[in-house]
């Protein structure tokens, strides 16, 4: 039984960096097809000095042709949450990393959201607000002191450790949703 997963980059983080490559590799293992989108912003998009219907937009178009093929869910990073209400509007489930949730437009859509969720940020990171995270979904991985890359201070082996845990809150998500 093959479902299918969308992997939506952010703005200068593709689908090939690690916090794709290692949840989209779990992803397979758990029985999902993975399409993954690749886009180059316009320059502005996704700043927060835009306008914010502008990135919604941009974004709802480089996404919603990929769910035209039945989707089951949704993993996102940054400027990709900005398809969260793609995600409420279809009843999706998602993954979102680093999610913009300093933006009302992206928690308005997420508190909509019929789908289970999973969010993923970090204390150091501007956009994430762990209070509206843990608000909107029981699912949610927190990291102290990660930044918006998820990456942490001190010896990059803490970034790696930290990158195992967006695996396993993946893979954990993933069994919550779709058991057996």
């Amino acid at each position: 039984m093959d479902r299918r997963a969308v992997l939506v980059p952010g703005r200068g983080y593709d689908t090939h960096y690690p916090l794709f490559a290692y949840p989209g590799e779990g992803l397979r293992r758990a029985g999902f097809d993975v399409h993954e989108i690749g886009w180059q912003p316009p320059e502005g998009i996704g700043m927060d000095g835009a306008p914010p219907s502008v990135a919604m937009d941009w974004v709802a178009g480089q996404v919603a042709p990929t769910l035209g093929t039945p989707t089951d869910l949704l993993v996102a990073k940054s400027l990709g949450t900005l398809a969260a209400p793609l995600a409420a509007d279809r009843g999706l489930a998602a993954i979102w990393l680093t999610p913009l949730l300093h933006r009302p437009e992206v928690v308005a859509a997420l508190d909509r959201s019929s789908a289970p969720f999973l969010l993923v940020g970090g204390t150091a990171d501007g956009a994430w607000d762990g209070a509206v995270a843990r608000r909107l979904t029981p699912h949610v991985l927190e990291v102290p002191d990660a930044d918006h890359g998820l990456l942490v201070p001190g010896p990059l082996a803490r970034s790696a450790e930290v990158l195992g845990q967006v695996c396993t809150a993946v893979e954990e998500f993933v069994r919550l949703t779709w058991p057996g």
